[in-house]
């Protein structure tokens, strides 16, 4: 899979956390060029999270973008969107055969050894991390740095994606340590959660991928 070089998480806590809704943010990402999305929701999915996740895949299927679902095969199931899934998920060989063979599927490692079992994943890239110390997640794992980052990577056999603690002041080290693609989150939102703050955010996180 040729992977965008950045991969916008809309976080529902993170974007709640700025007074932005999902779906803003979605478009103004989209607008700035994203090419993918993923919609990462950690409670309870309600009715209106569940709209809330169809028009933002109504959204990305309009403008040519891939939508990715972080944790729910079944709503993945539902928007024929893409799934992520974590070390404590449904297992990729599960996923595959629900979403079929065309399906876009991600997964989460963090050491040295999920990432090499990675490999023999029916995935379409694997996520690696966190790079840094990060706040998107209530109970990270471990941070894995720079140096291991470059060390895993050579031997991935799928397309990279680093992510945790990523920002614009340093994502052309990631990019320098292996990494293919960075996913990001609270870089891509700015202060305040505009629709025109978010777009031009992202505008400038696919100039600095460009270099």
């Amino acid at each position: 899979m040729n992977l965008p070089r950045v991969y916008p998480i809309l976080d529902t806590q993170a974007l709640e956390a700025r007074g932005c809704e999902p779906e803003t943010a979605a478009r103004a990402f989209l607008d700035g060029g994203a090419r993918i999305l993923q919609f990462r929701h950690k409670s309870h999915w309600t009715r209106a999270t569940f709209e809330q996740a169809e028009r933002i895949a109504e959204l990305c299927r309009d403008r040519g973008a891939v939508f990715v679902v972080n944790d729910r095969a079944d709503a993945a199931m539902l928007f024929e969107a893409g799934l992520h899934v974590g070390q404590d998920d449904l297992n990729p060989t599960e996923v595959r055969r629900l979403l079929g063979p065309d399906a876009v599927v991600g997964y989460s490692t963090h050491n040295s050894e999920q990432l090499g079992e990675a490999g023999a994943q029916p995935v379409n890239y694997v996520a690696f991390g966190p790079i840094f110390g990060t706040v998107s997640k209530q109970n990270p794992d471990p941070m894995v740095g720079l140096e291991q980052l470059e060390k895993c990577g050579a031997s991935c056999l799928r397309p990279l994606v680093a992510i945790g603690g990523i920002t614009r002041q340093n994502a052309r080290a990631v990019f320098a340590a292996g990494a293919d693609t960075v996913a990001v989150i609270a870089d891509l939102l700015p202060e305040p959660c505009t629709s025109g703050t978010l777009r031009r955010r992202m505008e400038e996180w696919q100039q600095l991928a460009q270099k």
